[in-house]
């Protein structure tokens, strides 16, 4: 079997890259396709999907940013571009932004940018519900100047636990990929 990631942008790669082994069962391939925006994404999803020409099982993850829309409408959007392809396709939205995963893990961003305070991430109001937060990426540039979006994904992601990640978006994102890859436990 093969999982195929269809990424809005190359941070969401390289994030996935590092964090896909943690979560799949062995044996299961991964391929991440980044594209450059949620446009690009989109244009390209029935293309690929109805391109594809790969022998065996092979099935398809779309990761897509919130940025503010409605997640339902955001996903039928989304699962409408892949009608007609005859594709098993996975759809997870990130909420707000791939960002708040990182936010869901605070442990992680301390250890990757040597600033052990943003372990006290959790206890602030602000910073509780990662998915609520409504501008991750803005926030992250705020705590963490320094960051930058693929750097940042290269530096952060060796240090994520996928267990001890409190954002309900990623553990979604986590059990959706877990379930498609046959691990009927999760």
């Amino acid at each position: 079997m093969k999982l195929v990631f269809l990424l809005e942008e190359p941070s969401m790669k390289y994030l996935l890259d590092e964090l896909l082994p943690k979560i799949l069962p062995e044996g299961v391939e991964f391929q991440t396709i980044s594209h450059t925006g949620k446009r690009a994404l989109e244009r390209s999803i029935p293309r690929k999907l109805r391109g594809w020409n790969e022998p065996g099982d092979v099935r398809f993850v779309i990761l897509h940013d919130q940025d503010g829309r409605d997640c339902r409408e955001l996903k039928q959007s989304l699962l409408a571009l892949c009608q007609d392809t005859g594709r098993p396709v996975l759809v997870r939205i990130a909420c707000q932004e791939m960002e708040a995963w990182y936010f869901g893990d605070s442990e992680a961003l301390a250890l990757a940018y040597d600033i052990p305070k943003l372990r006290k991430l959790p206890f602030q109001r602000k910073y509780r519900a990662p998915d609520n937060i409504p501008s991750p990426k803005e926030e992250l540039y705020k705590l963490i100047p320094q960051h930058q979006q693929i750097a940042g994904a290269k530096r952060v992601a060796p240090h994520m636990v996928i267990e001890r990640n409190t954002s309900p978006s990623f553990q979604c994102f986590v059990s959706g990929v877990r379930r498609l890859a046959g691990l009927a436990d999760t």
